[in-house]
């Protein structure tokens, strides 16, 4: 059993004496009352011999006696109400969950506990959702980053985590946030989204798609740059589509979010410092890690520090092939960034050796961007062509150009070629990987009807 007492002649204090019958506040109050006595009533010792499956049919059912003894004040609608309620603050996300519940959101920011927006296409609109309490988002927060095996407290007051569907999930606590703690979660479909979906919402073409296909079978390598919020990672999941599922792919991660449809994936995931400051696994120790385990290839989720030169010096030995996202505001940029990135390890070395290093890995840059309106696309895919000198040559192959806006304010523009033959063929043909020349001649490229 999970209840040490049956919930049988169980009084709730009246909430009606408080508030109006029927107000949100009565509702709040009677839900808050039926949680106190069901967290109350539980048997601790059974909860941890049960699935979660039959625990929440057997909570279910302990709510619903509760609720009965309310039925002479809530109708069969408010009562059922009040049970998902109760189920979603016993075990999901509580408030949240009617957000989470709507596929069409795709951020959920908390700036307090009574201030919650979403992103629905696009565009921020404030909700009417809202947390009990400060300690209230405080136990969702911290719900949240023990099922994942991390934690926040005043000694590490902020954190990245998942969600079971996938989605990231970023959260900061006091002291570092100063009116209260704030939460964000970027939504993932349980689904992963397909080329197709990127085709009919237009953020790329087929022809883009075409060489971009043709540049993960031919193990080319390539590097995804966008700013947060771009769709980094949902083009990175889309292209290791075309992986050749005979291929052992090794995934890193700082919070796991990659959905990788080959059936040979081996998955890691960083771990922060434990209450002592040690004990921690960063994103280096994972790519050195991964060369040992014989990997085809290597897919870093986002590099972001000194493990650029690990996963530059992978693609350089024998892992050509491998992908990674980095924030960076155009192609060019990206190269300034993984600069710095290897300026972070440590070591003196000179210019021209990093540059050397980066145009030996990396092959392909594409650029995403998120444009005025909320749309998505990919507006730049260059090619790395060598060194000259100590400037790295690089040529853009497809772009994305705006015209401007339309009274809606999205933005409005065409994708086209540059009529450029990327170097990148003769690889591709050495691979088997045949493209017709025809497709990088110069013109206006037609989106998806």
């Amino acid at each position: 059993m999970v209840w040490s007492r049956g919930t049988d002649g169980v009084k709730i204090n009246d909430a009606s004496h408080r508030s109006d019958k029927g107000s949100p506040e009565w509702f709040r109050q009677i839900k808050n009352e039926i949680h106190r006595q069901l967290i109350a009533g539980m048997d601790l010792s059974a909860i941890g011999t049960m699935r979660d499956e039959d625990l929440r049919i057997e909570t279910r059912k302990a709510a619903e006696q509760l609720c009965h003894i309310r039925s002479d004040m809530l109708n069969q609608h408010e009562r059922e109400r009040l049970i998902n309620e109760v189920l979603d603050e016993t075990f999901g996300l509580g408030p949240l969950e009617t957000l989470m519940l709507d596929s069409s959101i795709s951020d959920i920011l908390v700036n307090g506990p009574h201030d919650i927006y979403i992103e629905r296409h696009g565009v921020l609109e404030k909700t009417e959702v809202a947390f009990r309490d400060e300690d209230h988002l405080s136990q969702i927060i911290q719900r949240i980053v023990s099922r994942v095996g991390r934690r926040v407290d005043e000694s590490s007051p902020m954190v990245d985590a998942r969600l079971w569907d996938g989605s990231r999930v970023n959260a900061v606590i006091r002291p570092v946030a100063i009116d209260g703690p704030l939460l964000s979660i970027r939504r993932f479909g349980s689904v992963p989204l397909h080329i197709g979906d990127l085709l009919s919402k237009e953020s790329l073409t087929v022809e883009i798609v075409e060489f971009l296909s043709a540049c993960v079978e031919a193990k080319i390598s390539l590097l995804i740059s966008g700013g947060t919020g771009s769709g980094k990672t949902t083009l990175l999941n889309v292209l290791s589509s075309f992986i050749p599922h005979a291929e052992r792919v090794a995934t890193i991660e700082d919070a796991a979010e990659l959905q990788l449809q080959q059936p040979h994936v081996i998955r890691m995931e960083t771990r922060p410092p434990n209450l002592e400051g040690h004990g921690a696994i960063t994103q280096r120790d994972l790519v050195k890690n991964a060369l040992r385990m014989r990997p085809d290839r290597i897919i870093v989720g986002e590099c972001r520090g000194p493990e650029a030169i690990d996963m530059l010096q992978a693609m350089n030995t024998g892992h050509e092939g491998s992908m990674t996202t980095i924030h960076a505001n155009d192609c060019r940029d990206a190269i300034g960034r993984l600069e710095v990135m290897i300026g972070l390890t440590g070591f003196d070395l000179p210019m021209w050796v990093m540059r050397h290093q980066i145009a030996s890995a990396i092959h392909i840059i594409i650029q995403i961007s998120r444009l005025t309106g909320g749309s998505r696309k990919v507006t730049r895919i260059s090619e790395i062509t060598g060194m000259e000198g100590e400037v790295m040559s690089m040529q853009d192959l497809f772009l994305f150009k705006q015209t401007g806006i339309d009274r809606h304010r999205h933005a409005q523009g065409y994708f086209c070629t540059t009529g450029i033959r990327p170097r990148c063929l003769e690889r591709m043909e050495g691979a088997g990987v045949h493209l017709n020349p025809e497709l990088f001649e110069q013109r206006m490229l037609k989106t998806q009807d």
